[in-house]
C-alpha cells in the first residue's frame, strides 16, 4: 500500500463516517410524510391488512435514505471537510452505506410488516437499495466533475 493509500477497512468506516454528513432531520420527514401518504392511500382503497405497512414502510425508508444520502452530497455548509473532500472523490464508495441500509432495513419492514418470506423482502429490496446507490453515485459523480472543470 502506498503511502497515503487507505485500507479496504478504513475506506468503508471513511464511507459510513461521510453517511453522517446528510440532512438527516430533514430526511426523516420527508420519509414519513412520503409513507404517511402512501399509507392514507391504501386505507381509501380499502384493503385492510397488517401487510398493507410494508409498501409505506418501504417508500418511508427509501425517500429517507435518497434525502439523507443526495443531501450530503450537495452540502457544503456542515460536517468534516475532510469526509466531505472524500465523498466527493469516491461518490459511489459513499453511496454504499446508504444503500446497504436501505436493503436491510427495508428487508426486514417487508418481512415483518408484509406477507413476504425472507427471500422474497430481500429481492424486493435489492431495487430500491440499486436505485438509491446509482442515483446518489451519480449525483455525486456529477458533483465532483463540475467542481474539476
Amino acid at each position: 500500500m502506498a503511502h497515503g493509500e487507505m485500507s479496504r477497512r478504513e475506506n468503508r468506516q471513511v464511507a459510513v463516517a461521510a453517511a453522517t454528513l446528510g440532512p438527516w432531520r430533514t430526511a426523516a420527514g420527508v420519509g414519513a410524510v412520503v409513507g404517511v401518504t402512501d399509507l392514507v392511500i391504501d386505507l381509501i382503497d380499502g384493503d385492510w391488512s397488517l401487510g398493507m405497512l410494508a409498501g409505506p414502510a418501504g417508500f418511508a425508508l427509501f425517500f429517507f435514505f435518497l434525502v439523507g444520502t443526495v443531501g450530503g452530497r450537495l452540502r457544503r455548509d456542515t460536517g468534516d471537510r475532510r469526509l466531505h473532500k472524500w465523498a466527493n472523490e469516491h461518490p459511489w464508495q459513499a453511496a454504499l452505506p446508504a444503500g446497504g441500509g436501505l436493503l436491510l432495513l427495508n428487508t426486514l419492514a417487508q418481512l415483518f410488516l408484509g406477507d413476504a418470506g425472507l427471500f422474497e423482502a430481500f429481492f424486493v429490496s435489492l431495487f430500491p437499495a440499486a436505485l438509491l446507490v446509482t442515483v446518489a453515485g451519480v449525483v455525486g459523480s456529477v458533483k465532483r466533475a463540475r467542481e474539476k472543470g
